[in-house]
């Protein structure tokens, strides 16, 4: 398959299966990369982590700015990919149901800023994290896969999934674990900086069902926004329309009318000599032109 038709597949896929691909993309790069410099034993230089993870060292943040979005598609642990990937496929295709591809796209990357916002804002803000702050960083899509969940499952409470072992189950109880299994691991100080970020996507998923159910899309502007970044960087190439100045008197209109009858004589000279299939494309389009 070439690089071409990868593309065209890629494009032609929908956005949750996009996400997913992108997601393992960036994981398989990454250890492809790093197998390479540990094969030449030089890991020692491998930085690669350091300028995808998103820093809570607001100097270097400042630095390394992009790293607010490429947090979120990038992951070092298989379980974590796995998971985190497990989670926006099961989830992702519920949400798929109710909203289009943009609003699921939408909801996965502002919930991703919400998540890395309150994870910066925490260890700057709350003493605890005062020693930590100058070395801490993160990764990971779990801030975006929680507001997809969370979003949807606040939209649609009462939707029921099968469990293996415990049956039908409510969609909102299922986010309400995973919300109530972060604030525990927070106060038991595992992954703390992880589990305060998942909290910051479930309250954009929250926040994004409470005003669909309104009928308001908090997401709209972040729409409009992309399509702005996109026709700046990849504008459309503007349509060319031609047209033929007509005559403006009568010596030009009476040339005109020569040319175009010499030019259907040529044609029909051509046709008696070689018969119709022997006209080019242009000149059977002149001819139809000139019968009607």
């Amino acid at each position: 398959m070439t690089a071409r038709e990868v593309k065209q597949l890629f494009n032609s896929s929908d956005v949750l299966t996009q996400l997913i691909v992108v997601n393992v993309a960036m994981f398989a790069l990454y250890h492809v990369v790093h197998l390479f410099f540990y094969l030449f034993a030089a890991t020692g230089n491998f930085t690669l982590y350091s300028w995808l993870a998103a820093p809570t060292d607001l100097s270097l943040l400042l630095k390394r700015p992009w790293t607010v979005l490429t947090y979120m598609f990038f992951h070092k642990d298989i379980l974590h990919i796995l998971f985190n990937m497990l989670l926006l496929f099961w989830f992702g295709r519920i949400f798929r149901i109710y909203f289009d591809k943009n609003v699921l796209f939408n909801v996965f990357v502002l919930g991703g800023f919400s998540g890395v916002f309150l994870y910066i804002a925490s260890y700057n803000i709350f003493p605890v994290f005062a020693a930590e702050k100058y070395f801490s960083s993160i990764i990971g899509a779990s801030a975006g896969v929680l507001a997809v969940a969370v979003g949807i499952a606040c939209y649609v409470p009462a939707y029921r999934i099968n469990l293996l072992f415990f049956g039908s189950v409510k969609l909102i109880y299922i986010a309400g674990i995973y919300i109530l299994t972060d604030i525990v691991s927070i106060s038991m100080h595992e992954n703390t900086g992880g589990h305060i970020a998942h909290l910051g996507g479930a309250l954009f998923g929250y926040l994004f069902a409470l005003n669909m159910r309104k009928n308001k899309d908090i997401t709209l502007k972040f729409t409009q926004f992309r399509r702005w970044c996109i026709n700046l960087f990849f504008p459309r190439p503007k349509l060319k329309v031609g047209y033929k100045r007509p005559p403006v008197n009568d010596w030009d209109y009476n040339k005109q009318k020569r040319d175009n009858q010499s030019e259907i004589d040529r044609i029909l000279d051509k046709i008696s000599k070689g018969g119709y299939d022997s006209l080019t494309k242009r000149e059977k389009e002149t001819l139809f032109d000139r019968k009607n």
